[in-house]
């Protein structure tokens, strides 16, 4: 074979390659989606090492969470708060009982505070630890077993 046909027949052959990588990308399978709930309760995940639970703050800017009350299993726990952009105000989530008393980051409306504690089990209360939030009723509770 000449140098020529050489590169021709590499050259040939890298276009059905680049071509089934481009088309392997753009795949738009939801076999890894994760499915959706039509509950209004958010639902404890497992991880790895501890229990997950979700909650939010009011999107119409009330000074409350949903849900308001949360349990999990003794161990790690983390909760997620989403603060949706239409509340318009700042918000966080923390944690307080039991000889804890841990906040997580205060976040703009439209982005989430992530707080994870080492819970025994008994009953602790959760709370925004911005401004005077807590104080004006911005609290829920957590039922560890």
């Amino acid at each position: 074979m000449t140098r020529r046909t050489t590169t021709l027949f590499a050259s040939t052959l890298a276009v059905p390659v680049v071509a089934l990588a481009i088309v392997g990308c753009g795949s738009s399978s939801n076999a890894n989606s994760p499915s959706t709930s039509t509950s209004s309760q958010p639902s404890p995940a497992s991880t790895a090492g501890g229990e997950t639970l979700n909650l939010s703050a009011d999107p119409n800017g009330k000074l409350m969470f949903s849900p308001m009350s949360l349990s999990a299993k003794a161990g790690k726990v983390t909760l997620v708060m989403k603060n949706p952009s239409s509340s318009g105000v700042q918000h966080g989530i923390a944690v307080e009982g039991n000889g804890v008393d841990k906040d997580g980051p205060i976040v703009q409306p439209g982005n989430t505070s992530t707080l994870t504690v080492n819970l025994k089990p008994g009953k602790y209360e959760f709370y925004c630890p911005f401004d005077a939030h807590k104080a004006e009723g911005m609290t829920g509770t957590l039922t560890v077993r």
